[in-house]
């Protein structure tokens, strides 16, 4: 439709226009185009003139089985059941929904990117499951993807993990509860340091600070407690990591660009581009903003802008990336701000994306909401896997479903509820809307292509009957999945997943009612009846599976 229209306004208005075409109500049409109210001007026609004439050559192409016009120049048409089924089969491929947009462009997506020595918690549910879709995004498009996990493993926090494991705990207390204990620590350290700054105190600070420049100038000490630290840690974020089905190629840690940075720092101040001032501390002022960005602190200890400055570096020089994609929520969005621009100071042209989102909420009793707290209930990583899988077993009852895919109905819908709206939106935390088995939840989904699933495996993949089938039962369902590869282009050109998750709602609901009025493989229906419908049956499997996989979720075998 778009390539007839392009021609015909060449032909009859000698212009070249880009045509764009839309889905309107199913009651105007199958498709529309708003083409002739964009020429008007130019033309110097009426509008409705000009859709007369665009409509006339639409007709005689007899691509379409009605042309029709409404309003000042609305182009609505609709095609026959047989030639959607046909459009469909010439372009179906294996990997239908994919795309080379970004063929020959590299890119690198940073996530989850959580911080070393505490429990993974569900603050970094966001960074992963959007993280890991935008990946499978550019993935899908042909960009050719680079994933690091920049973990944060560097900074005060050590000082204060090694203060307060001297001062709260023992070897013991480390082997018997790991990573929780070093959670536990954390916590009754910085108590500790808020209590001793609104005293007037500065010792606890000062032992904190001393550590971290113990640690950059090498001492062993600091060294081996970084060491055991980081191997608790690394254990169970990887064991996490692996529970919620996500990875990435590299994990390049901030201590590993500490010394670097501070390198590449004094390499800024020689061009100009950073500023030392007298205490020592070493800024870059910036255009457009009133406050310079920190590269540097007075004592000589890295930041975090110190090792991102180090990693953005060392991305260019081995990878030269064309874009950057940095899955961290929105309370960073000043600093990353400020990290673009001294970037682009520095001259570097390489595309920079924040891909912040909003916090997880919950509802209080009084009904209001707020940020999720371990105050108000769970807030480790494990604790909400551990709880969505015992709904999940609750939801399938006494039916003979295997353990693996009541983990993969339970991440399913955890990870689906991410999805289920713009990631720039806060997202409320509720157990019942996220295990709904019929409002827009993953468990929907999922239900939807395990039942499609189930025919296929009873009946086999049937086979195309272009010839001997007019497919008018299956017009819905043929419209919906001519409409995915441009749904997963879209994603991924505005990073925006949640289009993946509507549509596949969208798509579940189409089956439901298609169902409802369409026998698949019994009651009479004919062999090219079944055949025909199994076919299509097939093709909605596959981009069930795929739009899934992009959201990284799983189709359970049974529910």
């Amino acid at each position: 439709m778009k390539n007839d229209i392009e021609q015909i306004v060449q032909s009859a208005f000698g212009l070249s226009v880009e045509a764009i075409i839309s889905r309107p109500d199913a009651n105007f049409g199958d498709y529309a185009t708003n083409i002739a109210l964009q020429l008007a001007k130019s033309v110097g026609q009426n509008s409705r003139q000009i859709a007369e004439q665009i409509a006339d050559g639409l007709r005689q192409t007899g691509n379409y089985s009605d042309v029709a016009i409404a309003g000042p120049g609305f182009i609505n048409v609709r095609l026959s059941s047989s030639r959607l089924a046909a459009q469909l089969i010439e372009n179906w491929s294996d990997n239908y929904g994919s795309s080379a947009d970004g063929a020959g462009k590299t890119v690198v997506v940073d996530y989850p990117s959580p911080n070393m020595a505490k429990p993974y918690s569900v603050g970094h549910l966001r960074p992963g499951n959007q993280g890991w879709a935008a990946r499978r995004l550019m993935e899908e498009t042909g960009w050719r993807v680079i994933s690091d996990n920049h973990l944060g493993d560097y900074g005060a926090p050590l000082g204060i993990w090694i203060t307060g494991f001297e001062m709260f705990s023992d070897r013991d207390r480390l082997e018997a509860n790991g990573v929780y204990e070093l959670g536990r620590v954390y916590i009754e350290m910085k108590q500790a340091l808020k209590d001793e700054k609104e005293s007037g105190g500065n010792e606890l600070a000062d032992r904190v600070q001393d550590w971290l420049l113990r640690y950059e100038r090498g001492d062993e000490e600091a060294l081996a407690y970084s060491r055991r630290f980081n191997e608790i840690s690394l254990a169970h974020i990887h064991h996490v990591m692996d529970r919620l089905g996500i990875s990435t190629d590299y994990e390049m840690g901030e201590s590993q660009f500490a010394e670097s940075g501070k390198l590449a720092v004094n390499e800024l101040v020689e061009q100009g581009v950073a500023v030392r001032n007298d205490d020592g501390s070493v800024i870059v002022p910036l255009d457009g903003f009133d406050v310079p960005l920190l590269i540097l602190k007075s004592n000589g200890a890295a930041l975090y802008a110190t090792t991102d400055l180090a990693t953005i570096l060392y991305r260019e020089q081995n990878w030269q990336p064309d874009r950057v994609i940095y899955a961290v929520g929105a309370e960073q969005q000043f600093y990353f701000a400020q990290l673009f621009a001294m970037a682009k100071k520095m001259g570097l042209t390489t595309e920079m994306i924040h891909l912040w989102f909003g916090v997880i909420e919950q509802r209080n009793p009084d009904g209001t909401r707020e940020k999720m707290s371990s105050r108000k209930g769970v807030v480790l990583m494990e604790e909400l896997l551990d709880q969505a899988e015992a709904r999940a077993r609750r939801l399938v009852g006494d039916r003979p479903v295997l353990e693996e895919d009541i983990k993969k109905i339970a991440l399913g819908a955890i990870k689906f509820s991410d999805f289920t709206a713009d990631r720039r939106t806060n997202i409320l935390f509720d157990w019942d809307s996220i295990f709904a088995l019929s409002g827009f939840s993953g468990p929907y989904v999922q239900y939807a292509a395990v039942r499609v699933n189930k025919i296929l495996n009873e009946n086999g993949n049937g086979t195309a009957q272009l010839e001997d089938y007019d497919y008018q039962a299956e017009k819905n369902v043929l419209l919906k999945l001519i409409d995915y590869p441009a749904v997963v282009a879209g994603a991924a050109a505005e990073l925006e997943p949640h289009r993946i998750a509507s549509y596949l709602f969208e798509l579940a609901q189409t089956m439901n009612r298609y169902y409802e009025s369409t026998p698949i493989a019994t009651g009479g229906v004919s062999d090219v009846e079944k055949q025909a419908r199994l076919n299509i049956l097939s093709r909605v499997s596959h981009v069930f599976g795929h739009g899934l996989s992009i959201l990284g979720i799983e189709i359970p075998s049974s529910m």
